[in-house]
């Protein structure tokens, strides 16, 4: 049994989490899961309560224990360094309450695990991914919705919660957005012609009442519109255009990132538009290269 001290601090660690670096709620369920998971184990493992004396106590064997427990109940490389990372990040702030040695824990090795990098669509391809969404759909007007979404996704560089998160309020769509991100972190993001037309064209059709406070992308019967049907009319258009499996909405956010770059746009801008907290996430993003990358730095770095 965890104890209700411990669990007190956990809950005192989240809230440091959110208040400090703006956790998002989905972030901060997973951080409460990995390490929920973690104390259940050391718990069994040592036979007894787990408390604030116990987990003090916690040794590099127990680690290395609890780590092959994890894999061999199937959890891959990258989640249990997910974990690791989570337990490690609430065991030093505890530490440092505490004021207890916190090595064993903060030693240990992160499993390695072979990084995917986003692979962004060809310019045709996204462009064809837009042209024959429209197809899938036997009425008209989820035909411009589904076609609305995935511009807005291309075109703006949205991610598919963020998109879908529009209300009524947003139309007509404005020169920018205002996007709320990751941790609630806010981003200006422009709105090309052709992303206003493909809004104007679903709204125009849509069969429900956009009011302010409504969802602005609906499903068929009213309600909001969910990822999954994104992903489902993505998936056919993939198969029918014979694109690769890794053709998904995220996919079209890459592209957006990738072709602006190519065409010439700044790294940093980038950075904002997509609202990266860290340059690297954004190099990654676009798959930039070396020497593309040393390119735009010269270019831009004051010493240069």
């Amino acid at each position: 049994m965890i104890s209700a001290a411990l669990t007190d601090m956990l809950g005192k660690w989240l809230d440091h989490q959110r208040a400090l670096s703006g956790a998002a709620h989905n972030t901060l369920k997973a951080y409460q899961t990995d390490v929920m998971g973690f104390l259940a184990f050391m718990t069994h493992h040592h036979g007894g309560g787990m408390g604030l004396e116990p987990i003090a106590a916690i040794s590099t064997r127990d680690m290395r224990s609890w780590m092959a427990h994890e894999r061999g109940r199937g959890v891959g490389a990258r989640s249990l360094a997910r974990s690791l990372s989570a337990v490690k990040s609430f065991y030093r702030w505890l530490s440092e309450r505490e004021d207890f040695e916190p090595t064993a824990v903060l030693s240990t090795r992160s499993p390695k695990f072979q990084k995917k990098l986003p692979r962004p669509l060809a310019e045709d391809a996204a462009a064809a991914m837009i042209d024959t969404v429209e197809l899938q759909a036997r009425e008209p007007w989820v035909a411009a919705r589904d076609s609305a979404v995935i511009t807005l996704l291309y075109g703006c560089g949205l991610r598919i919660s963020e998109a879908l998160s529009l209300t009524g309020a947003d139309v007509p769509l404005p020169p920018v957005l205002r996007i709320k991100g990751k941790g609630d972190k806010e981003r200006i993001v422009p709105v090309i012609d052709v992303t206003r037309e493909a809004v104007d064209a679903y709204v125009a059709q849509c069969p429900y009442p956009l009011e302010p406070h409504a969802p602005l992308f609906r499903a068929v019967r009213g309600g909001p519109l969910a990822p999954r049907a994104i992903q489902k009319v993505m998936a056919q258009t993939r198969m029918q255009l014979g694109l690769p499996a890794t053709a998904t909405p995220h996919a079209m956010r890459h592209s957006f990132a990738t072709h602006l770059l190519s065409a010439g746009g700044d790294l940093r801008t980038i950075q904002e538009l997509l609202g990266h907290a860290s340059l690297s996430t954004t190099q990654a993003y676009t798959a930039v290269d070396s020497a593309r990358l040393m390119e735009v730095y010269d270019k831009a770095h004051p010493k240069a």
